[in-house]
């Protein structure tokens, strides 16, 4: 098989829409599953090295929608994957499987969170490429504030607050961008609003990194998944409504929502190629926001940790695993 493709970031940002880009060029496996093995997996029940962990691990994604979608023979697969040993291996043998079946030359997988799992995907694969897609921070607060139940932090109870989703955003953006600096040759990142506004020429730059021909045409007349049916907190998304989901934030938010917001999260804006569009005195933080935005970060580095290094990850919920929510559009556990 050629190098597997991770389409990673933050949620919101447009992973389901590359990923959909991706195999609808052909050359790709065609699956809609979920493998959350580094995410939800292995923190609840343990290091595949251990058989009762393994078996359990495979026990229950054997009964998931994800491995529903494979169109694989559960006997043969949980063979298979009983001799795995780590994540990267269990992601293999499953796609490797799909693909043969397909007879695909390669595939991909997505899933948002796996921005924070890159050195152990790399670890387990040492082939595997990654493409972080990334969306405007003002946008992707809009959506997910929209959307509702969004927590970022378990212990609150109220959906999160525009400023909240937006420093999310901040630290998932920079948590991709500090994991793929470790493999720069195997990192690329790519803007949302360039994948849509200048499709053949992003596709090509995309498809340079990947070693494969991506014919924009060809892409236009598959059209699967979500470049059929946009998966959309709007709705249909066309150029001449509201729900065109390039810069919405412009129209849905008023100047002190976005002074606040370019307070908060500005330097990664502007490191991620958007203009700020106030001045400096205009989006001078206040006390709230400077709190908020020393202690956020810190909060979400240290769920991850809790989960990642201690029991704390034996509580992780398995409900997107078992109804199968494979979409980044629609799950709303952040990691």
């Amino acid at each position: 098989m050629e190098q597997p493709v991770f389409v990673i970031g933050c949620h919101r940002s447009g992973t389901n829409f590359l990923y959909d880009t991706l195999l609808s060029a052909g050359g790709f496996a065609v699956y809609r599953g979920y493998l959350p093995i580094y995410k939800m997996l292995i923190p609840h029940f343990g290091s595949m090295e251990r058989q009762d962990s393994r078996r359990k691990i495979i026990a229950t994604w054997l009964q998931s929608k994800g491995f529903q979608r494979s169109g694989l023979n559960a006997e043969e697969l949980s063979a298979q994957l009983d001799r795995c040993h780590d994540g990267g291996s269990f992601i293999r043998t499953v796609m490797d499987s799909v693909a043969r079946k397909q007879g695909a030359p390669r595939w991909a997988v997505y899933d948002p969170d796996n921005v924070l799992y890159l050195p152990d995907i790399k670890a387990d694969l040492p082939e595997a490429l990654f493409i972080h897609i990334i969306r405007d921070g003002r946008d992707i607060a809009v959506s997910l504030e929209k959307m509702g139940e969004f927590r970022p932090v378990p212990w609150n109870r109220k959906p999160a607050s525009l400023e909240a989703t937006a420093l999310y955003w901040r630290w998932m953006v920079q948590s991709g961008r500090k994991n793929g600096s470790l493999f720069p040759n195997d990192y690329f990142e790519v803007r949302y609003e360039d994948l849509v506004t200048a499709p053949e020429a992003t596709l090509q730059n995309i498809g340079h990194f990947l070693g494969q021909e991506l014919d924009y045409r060809q892409i236009e007349r598959n059209r699967l998944g979500s470049l059929r049916e946009p998966n959309s907190s709007f709705g249909r998304m066309t150029a001449s409504s509201d729900s065109n989901p390039v810069y919405r934030w412009k129209k849905m938010l008023s100047r002190e929502q976005v002074a606040t917001l370019e307070a908060l999260v500005g330097d990664c804006l502007q490191q991620s190629g958007y203009e700020l569009t106030l001045s400096e005195h205009e989006r001078r933080p206040a006390l709230r926001e400077v709190c908020m935005r020393t202690v956020y970060p810190r909060l979400l580095d240290t769920k991850l940790w809790l989960k990642t290094n201690t029991p704390a990850g034996n509580l992780s919920d398995l409900s997107a695993l078992e109804i199968g929510e494979e979409s980044d559009d629609s799950d709303l556990a952040p990691f």
